[in-house]
C-alpha cells in the first residue's frame, strides 16, 4: 500500500477504522495528520493560566506509535476512539504506556514523579490549593500513588501490577490522571474540522 504520510486514505484503512471506532467516513476523512505542534497548540488554547507542554508530549510520545513525529490518521483515530469510547481495559493499558516514558515494559518511581508534574503543570495554582493534604503537590501525588502499590524506592511495577491496582482501587485512578479529558478530545475533533 502506500505510506502513511500519503495525502490520500486507502480504502482498505478506511474500512477497518469505520469497523473498528464509531466514526464515519466523513469524521475519518477530516481528520488525517496532526504534528506533536498542533497537539501542543490544542492543550495550550485548554489550558491558558499553566503550562500543559510537557503532559501534551506525554501524551502525543503515547499514541505516536511508530515514534515519527506526527499522529498518522490511523493512530489518530485510534488514540481519540481510546480517549473517548475505548473499553475500560484499553484505556488503562494506555495509562500504563503514558507512565512507561522510557518504554522499558515497567514503570519506574522517577517515571511516575515525571508524569505526575507535567499533570501538575496544568493545574491552576487555586486548584491546587484546594487538593488534599497528602497530595496537594507532584512529590506527595507521586508518593501515594508510589506507596499504594508497596514499592520500595528502586523497584518497579509491571503493566499487569498497574493494571489490576488501578481496578481494585478507583482512587489510584484519580490520583494518575488529569481530570478533563473530554475537553481534549472535543477541542481535537473540532480543530482537524
Amino acid at each position: 500500500m502506500g505510506n502513511t504520510k500519503s495525502s490520500a486514505l486507502s480504502k482498505e484503512l478506511l474500512e477497518e477504522l469505520k469497523s473498528n471506532t464509531k466514526y464515519t467516513e466523513a469524521e475519518l476523512c477530516t481528520w488525517y495528520q496532526i504534528s506533536k505542534q498542533q497537539f501542543e497548540g490544542i492543550y495550550a488554547s485548554f489550558f491558558p493560566d499553566a503550562d500543559p507542554t510537557a503532559y501534551a508530549r506525554h501524551v502525543f510520545r503515547s499514541f505516536d506509535t511508530n515514534a515519527d513525529g506526527t499522529l498518522d490518521f490511523k493512530e489518530y483515530i485510534v488514540a481519540l476512539h481510546l480517549t473517548s469510547g475505548g473499553k475500560t481495559l484499553q484505556k488503562l493499558e494506555w495509562a500504563f504506556g503514558l507512565y512507561d516514558v522510557d518504554g522499558n515494559g515497567t514503570i519506574s518511581k522517577n517515571e511516575i514523579q515525571e508524569i505526575v508534574r507535567s499533570i501538575f503543570n496544568m493545574i491552576p495554582a487555586e486548584a491546587q490549593k484546594k487538593l488534599p493534604e497528602d497530595e496537594n503537590t507532584p512529590e506527595k501525588r507521586a508518593e501515594k500513588i508510589w506507596a499504594f502499590f508497596g514499592k520500595k524506592e528502586n523497584d518497579k511495577i509491571s503493566e499487569g501490577e498497574f493494571i489490576q491496582g488501578v481496578m481494585d482501587n478507583k482512587d489510584i485512578l484519580r490520583l494518575i490522571q488529569y481530570d478533563e479529558p473530554q475537553k481534549i478530545k472535543d477541542k481535537l475533533k473540532e480543530k482537524k474540522q
